[in-house]
């Protein structure tokens, strides 16, 4: 079996909970290398609904492991209420779900640290969710942070001296050192049943023959790296970190599954060539349901970015693509695809590195003719309105990547498999069909 890294292609919100959980009983074990509970992914299967932010999807499958690996940041309060809410709903995570030993920890003054920047950036802010995630990161790389598995260590307090530095600045000064030293001792009993040394734990089930699906948080494009800098998370969001966030080898990923929406949206700040003000934006935000699984915010929205998912599939490595959200375009008499930008004056095919370039940059359309008829449900390709599959198929050539999966609605069970595209079927054999066949 092929061990597959799953991959938002935009700016986060496309869908990859919804394909993860799909995939699930293809695999042995799911693993989250990156971001925090600044991630959310809702899965939806009969009339059941669960909104995840740190613990991976395939938690909704009993007998498939799940691991948050220590390319993660750990809000330990954030983890333990989601527990609660997947108890709640018959959910049994004990016994295979698992927690990296080298996570490091997310305490109260990343937060507080978070939203204070925001606030005094006014309207230049990023758009960040304020929950610390940026703060816990810069606390890792300044080899200060906390980790997990130290959360019992004789030196803590001495550790979270050390690490209410980069915080000191804040209005009312830091968390009193003897109540976080008290909350962090709570955490680490609580935690202790499920920490592991995971990056062990893979190794070896990958030794034993066992599959592995890597499941990433936001989207390429707020990729520290690679994304539109600074409008950016703070953890890399390709499909390269997960290796190291996990401590797998690089040569155990077999192949990279690029999700994208059927048209694009965004959250936050920074630039976004295709955004629409009119009322087609605000039609694919009503009818999409476009707010934030996380902080409920309203997400803009525009038209299909080519030139953004092309560069996405190419930093990637994506050789097949899952297209979500193909039945909320059922309504459009004409719908557009970027296929190029307009930046002083040429035409270019492919994302200018430079911010201030790509603010300038404007969008050249292709229009396609809407389909008018309803998508929803629709489990076989051939059964799509011609004109819908004409859609799915220019998709294809313009980013480069055959579409293997098309979903027509937001339950697991509304998804389709294109068995004639090729790259998908060669990864993960006749177990999938089998998965899909039976429809959740």
């Amino acid at each position: 079996m092929a061990n597959l890294v799953v991959i938002g292609m935009q700016w986060g919100d496309e869908g990859k909970g919804k394909i993860v959980d799909l995939l699930c009983p293809a695999f042995d074990a799911v693993v989250r290398y990156q971001g925090g509970h600044n991630a959310g992914h809702t899965v939806k299967f009969g009339d059941r609904h669960f909104s995840l932010h740190l613990i991976p999807s395939g938690i909704l499958h009993p007998g498939v492991d799940c691991v948050l690996g220590n390319g993660m940041v750990l809000a330990p309060d954030a983890f333990f209420a989601e527990l609660d809410r997947l108890r709640q709903g018959g959910v049994v995570p004990e016994g295979r779900l698992w927690v990296s030993t080298r996570v490091p920890i997310l305490v109260p003054d990343h937060a507080r640290l978070d939203r204070a920047r925001e606030e005094a950036r006014g309207s230049r802010s990023i758009g960040t969710t304020s929950r610390g995630i940026g703060p816990a990161y810069e606390s890792k790389v300044a080899r200060l942070a906390v980790r997990a598995g130290e959360l019992g260590a004789s030196n803590l307090g001495q550790r979270l001296a050390d690490l209410s530095g980069p915080a000191a600045g804040l209005p009312g000064g830091p968390t009193e050192p003897s109540a976080l030293l008290a909350q962090c001792r709570e955490w680490g009993e609580r935690l202790a049943p499920f920490l592991a040394d995971t990056a062990q734990l893979l190794v070896g089930w990958l030794e034993e023959g066992k599959s592995l699906l890597f499941e990433g948080a936001q989207g390429a494009l707020l990729d520290v790296d690679h994304g539109t800098f600074p409008f950016v998370t703070s953890s890399n969001t390709t499909a390269g970190a997960a290796a190291t966030g996990s401590g797998v080898p690089p040569m155990a990923l077999d192949g990279v599954l690029g999700v994208v929406k059927a048209y694009t949206t965004r959250v936050g700040g920074g630039p976004f060539t295709v955004e629409l003000h009119d009322e087609a934006g605000a039609h694919l935000r009503r009818r999409g349901n476009e707010f934030g699984t996380t902080t409920g915010r309203p997400r803009r929205c525009g038209w299909f970015d080519a030139v953004a998912a092309r560069y996405a599939r190419r930093i990637n490595g994506a050789r097949a693509l899952a297209l979500t959200k193909l039945d909320v375009l059922d309504e459009f008499e004409e719908i557009r695809i970027c296929t190029a930008y307009r930046l002083d004056g040429r035409e270019i095919d492919a994302m200018p590195a430079s911010l201030e370039e790509l603010e300038r940059a404007a969008p050249v359309y292709r229009s396609v003719p809407g389909w008018r008829q309803e998508t929803a449900g629709i489990l076989e390709f051939e059964r799509l309105p011609e004109r819908a599959r004409a859609y799915v198929e220019c998709l294809e050539q313009e980013v480069g990547a055959p579409i293997s999966l098309v979903s027509t609605g937001p339950r697991r069970e509304e998804t389709l498999l294109r068995e004639s595209s090729g790259p998908l079927a060669g990864w993960l054999g006749s177990r999938l069909a089998a998965v899909l066949q039976a429809r959740g």
